[in-house]
């Protein structure tokens, strides 16, 4: 079997030959895929199409390698998860070329930008916040329980090595003092087989236009805790505010928006651990993203310290609410200059 080709934005078009009629006149550019995939968009007049390619090394400083068939089953989770959300939150799917390790979708409509550059720009937009923790409680309530989602999407692979692993374990071997801890913690979450789980319910993949949110990129996703991607959301918005510490009070202000919302959605069943769940999963992740395989970019060393220091008081504490949280998060961004 001949080995995969690259996707880039001189081969886009190729992989489109013969499955989609495209003009002479179409134009391939390439798209910030984050760490671990290649993503390129083509424009053909009103046509704009995305195709996404897994690699097999993701782009960080530490060796960190992943098997590329997790965009194979990532095509799967959209079409399943598409049938049970409001229409329009998922892309639309085209075609699976399986040989190369690559789908394609129906692009975002123009002009949609992705949330974390909005936040990181200072646009809290607090519907925005509501639609994000809202649509996540959704996926969560559509598939709890569900027989069918356990089947098909059990296997925790691409979620272990593009999450687990890179951010828990590495904090355990970076943190010698917590290893215990995180893997209790790993080993707990992982007996809650619920529903189904984004594994990276970032603001980078929730894609904001005018008919609101569309979610992308599910390689991580798996039937399992969804306390984790609350967490996962909960810890993005909190780290914004020590990026613009000026302007807290209003990140944290979504903070509590999305979560509320994420909470009104889910099924009673879930009521009783959620909250405790999402706040202990969001310690760790805290201080994955200053000392994990993936650390915060817009965080300069002074706010990864005082990130840092939060992070281990929160392990340490064991809050059980958001708002306990949040208040240490307060008291922590007291001591950060504007």
């Amino acid at each position: 079997m001949s080995a995969p080709r690259d996707l880039n934005a001189d081969s886009a078009i190729g992989f489109l030959g013969g499955r989609l009629d495209l003009s002479p006149a179409s134009t391939a550019c390439l798209l910030a895929g984050g760490v671990s995939n290649t993503v390129v968009l083509v424009e053909d007049g009103d046509q704009r199409i995305v195709l996404k390619q897994a690699l097999p090394r993701l782009r960080v400083r530490d060796e960190w390698l992943a098997d590329r068939a997790r965009v194979l089953r990532e095509w799967e989770v959209i079409g399943a998860l598409g049938a049970v959300l409001p229409k329009g939150r998922l892309p639309e799917l085209l075609f699976c070329d399986e040989v190369n390790f690559l789908y394609a979708m129906r692009a975002a409509p123009a002009g949609s930008a992705d949330w974390k550059t909005m936040l990181l720009a200072g646009r809290c937009d607090s519907a925005t916040a509501r639609q994000a923790g809202a649509t996540l409680g959704l996926a969560a309530r559509a598939t709890w329980g569900a027989a069918a989602f356990e089947r098909s999407f059990s296997d925790r692979t691409a979620f272990d090595q593009l999450r687990t692993d890179p951010y828990y374990r590495t904090i355990a071997r970076r943190h010698p003092c917590l290893a215990d801890r995180v893997e209790y913690w790993i080993a707990e979450s992982a007996m809650r087989n619920v529903a189904m789980v984004h594994g990276d319910w970032s603001p980078k993949n929730l894609l904001v236009g005018e008919a609101g949110i569309v979610c992308i990129d599910f390689e991580c996703a798996h039937f399992g805790d969804p306390s984790y991607d609350a967490g996962f959301l909960l810890n993005h918005l909190i780290l914004k505010a020590f990026h613009r510490p000026a302007i807290a009070g209003s990140y944290l202000g979504l903070a509590r928006a999305a979560f509320c919302w994420t909470l009104a959605m889910l099924p009673p069943a879930g009521l009783s651990w959620f909250e405790a769940a999402s706040v202990r999963h969001l310690a760790f992740l805290m201080l994955a993203r200053v000392d994990g395989k993936s650390p915060a970019e817009y965080l300069d060393e002074g706010k990864r310290e005082a990130v840092r220091r939060l992070a281990l008081c929160l392990i340490d504490a064991e809050p059980r609410s958001l708002d306990a949280t949040l208040a240490h998060a307060e008291r922590a961004l007291d001591g950060l200059a504007p």
